[in-house]
């Protein structure tokens, strides 16, 4: 997705709009089919304040995409034809569309129809208005992208790795969709589909699908996703990519000169999908791959079902990151297979993944490391709802959020990852592990391939667990997590040996002790993010030198690392940190590593002039989400 926390440690830092609307069983060793599933078609969805359209009249069930990759112009051209299931003869077929030009739509007969685009909203794009008949099966769109469609992203040969070859990747969360496909742009509503992509011979399309391995002779490739999946987790990339398996059922594909790289960085991924398994079911989509991007991709990980799409700032050389696989793996059943209904909703995705996602870690790399990354988190969710509450925006502080007519995501912070994994971390204990893991066993295969809400999830869960339990639930308390401000009384308080080490060392170092003669071995990053964190504006430039003399911070390799110490190096005005600085935001585009940058700069004249001069070099290599964000940082 999609957010910046992605990693698990960072904090991120409108206009009202009305529509007016016309007219994984436990036990089982094979998924669901869409057979199976045909539920999410009659379910009556909730209003989703951000799509214009009407899947309670008329639902998309099937969609088949015929799209040309032009890198030359940077469009996608051709059709897509959208199979409909009618419900109430309705006359009238509504959908999302931003930046796309319609060219004719016909009918199931071939017959052109009429259709109307309304004015465009910020942020929503255009209603696309279609007349269709009672009896009308489906509806074939043909239409081109815009070279600014905000989802695609389109590189030249020198911003790759390899160098001698274009690139393309898409990134449809949360609403961005509909700015590559006219389409109902709902998390709610689910569709199965499938592709036919052409591009040119020497580079390889890969989708959220069924994908090949290698190139083929002809550039066309097919595509199949028999489940049935939301419109953000829609994803294309074409490139020069290389494939190579690290399991039965899984692997990764990266630029020919990075394969290698991120192979033996993901060795554990395989142990991970087993662990995951163990914990809440069977896998549901058969192959589990990654694709690591350019480094313009601006998340660290979105989880597009079968294919997560991954940012090269994780491969640091010693698996110290791959924190990031296991969240994006935990949303195979967090989000790909019971979806949030609304953007309101975000942090049932979120909050299940990354507790999820810790009981991965703890499973794969033991308790210690899991305990790191919890605290760590802990950390940025009280750093988050400090400057939440500060600027006003306390109510963005609740688990369920109230974002009618507002940009979801703004929606998009610790808060729905971090307040929603301690809620569920405070179930567990109140619980007890093993009776609540069964409940979230049970969760998962009955709701698969489904969209849930917040107030669904709060009966399943008394009905399901609490079962009307005053004692349970006032230990609980969970409408003060779910409606209520900032953290309950009774949030977890996480403890690390790890990180206690990592206190005496800061101690050590504020009481004046150099850096050269402080106990670092075996620190793995999670260590040196706890230090560096806990140095806070504690320190001078005197010690911002020793620190850089005795650890090389400045040419660190390591980008969660680099972006943790150039805000210090902010802070002071450490000019000799600002040529690596300046270097680190011209080649990577993780919108995470730089909105906590960008940020201070722009807070002195001096610096958001450095910063504006930078920006101008870096924004050709910025993905549409991360110049968003941005240019509204620096005006």
């Amino acid at each position: 997705m999609h957010f910046n926390r992605k990693f698990g440690f960072s904090t991120v830092a409108v206009l009202v709009l009305l529509f007016i609307i016309t007219g994984c069983n436990n036990n089982t060793e094979n998924p669901k089919t869409v057979n199976e599933t045909d539920e999410h078609i009659t379910t009556e969805l909730a209003k989703d304040a951000h799509s214009f359209s009407n899947p309670n009249d008329v639902a998309v069930t099937h969609m088949h995409l015929d799209l040309a990759v032009d890198f030359e112009q940077r469009i996608l051209h051709g059709s897509v034809r959208l199979d409909l299931d009618n419900k109430k003869d309705s006359k009238t077929l509504h959908l999302d569309t931003r930046q796309l030009h319609i060219e004719k739509i016909e009918l199931d007969n071939g017959e052109e129809t009429k259709y109307a685009l309304a004015n465009d909203v910020e942020y929503f794009g255009q209603d696309l208005a279609i007349e269709i008949l009672p009896t009308t099966k489906y509806v074939t769109i043909y239409y081109k992208t815009d070279p600014a469609a905000e989802a695609l992203q389109w590189l030249l040969p020198e911003q790759t790795s390899g160098g001698e070859h274009p690139f393309l990747f898409s990134q449809s969360q949360a609403i961005l969709a509909r700015t590559w496909v006219p389409c109902q742009d709902s998390p709610g509503v689910k569709f199965t589909y499938s592709a036919r992509i052409t591009t040119s011979p020497e580079l390889i399309a890969l989708m959220s699908a069924q994908n090949g391995t290698t190139k083929n002779e002809n550039g066309v490739y097919e595509f199949t996703m028999d489940q049935p999946v939301s419109s953000y987790l829609l994803a294309l990339t074409v490139g020069d990519l290389n494939f190579q398996s690290l399991g039965r059922n899984c692997g990764v594909y990266a630029e020919p000169n990075m394969v290698e790289k991120c192979a033996w960085e993901f060795t554990d991924m395989q142990s991970m999908i087993d662990s995951a398994e163990a914990l809440y079911g069977k896998y549901a989509w058969g192959q589990y791959d990654v694709v690591v991007l350019p480094p313009s991709f601006p998340f660290g990980g979105m989880e597009n079902p079968r294919l997560t799409f991954a940012t090269p700032t994780i491969i640091a050389g010693d698996r110290s990151l791959v924190a990031l696989i296991a969240h994006e793996l935990a949303h195979s059943w967090s989000g790909n297979l019971v979806t949030n209904e609304t953007w309101n909703d975000f942090w049932l995705n979120e909050g299940f993944t990354v507790y999820f996602e810790q009981r991965i870690m703890e499973k794969v790399f033991g308790t210690p490391y899991e305990e790191m990354e919890t605290k760590l988190g802990m950390g940025g969710l009280k750093h988050t709802i400090a400057r939440l509450t500060e600027e006003g925006n306390a109510d963005d502080t609740h688990l369920y959020l109230e974002l009618d007519g507002r940009n979801p995501d703004d929606g998009l912070t610790d808060i729905a990852y971090e307040k929603g994994r301690f809620f569920l971390q405070t179930i567990e204990k109140a619980v007890g592990r093993e009776k609540f893991d069964a409940f979230l066993k049970q969760y998962f295969s009955e709701n698969a391939f489904k969209p849930m809400n917040t107030a669904r999830f709060e009966k399943y869960l008394d009905d399901h667990l609490l079962k009307g339990d005053t004692a349970l639930i006032n230990a609980i308390q969970p409408k003060a997590w779910i409606y209520g401000p900032g953290l309950p009384a009774n949030a977890p308080v996480p403890q690390s040996i790890e990180l206690d080490k990592v206190e005496e060392q800061i101690e050590a170092f504020m009481g004046g002790k150099k850096a050269s003669e402080l106990t670092t071995d075996n620190w793995t990053t999670h260590h040196w993010l706890y230090f560096l964190r806990g140095l806070k504006s504690k320190v001078d430039t005197e010690q911002l030198a020793d620190l850089d003399d005795a650890f090389g911070f400045t040419t660190s390799g390591n980008s969660e690392i680099l972006c943790d110490w150039f805000q210090h190096c902010i802070a002071l005005e450490y000019k000799a940190a600002y040529p690596s600085m300046e270097k680190f935001l011209t080649s990577v585009g993780r919108r995470k590593f730089l909105t906590p940058l960008y940020e201070p700069l722009a807070e002195t004249e001096d610096g958001l002039a450095w910063a504006r001069n930078v920006y101008e070099k870096a924004k050709p290599g910025y993905h549409a989400v991360s110049k968003n964000t941005i240019e509204g940082i620096l005006k």
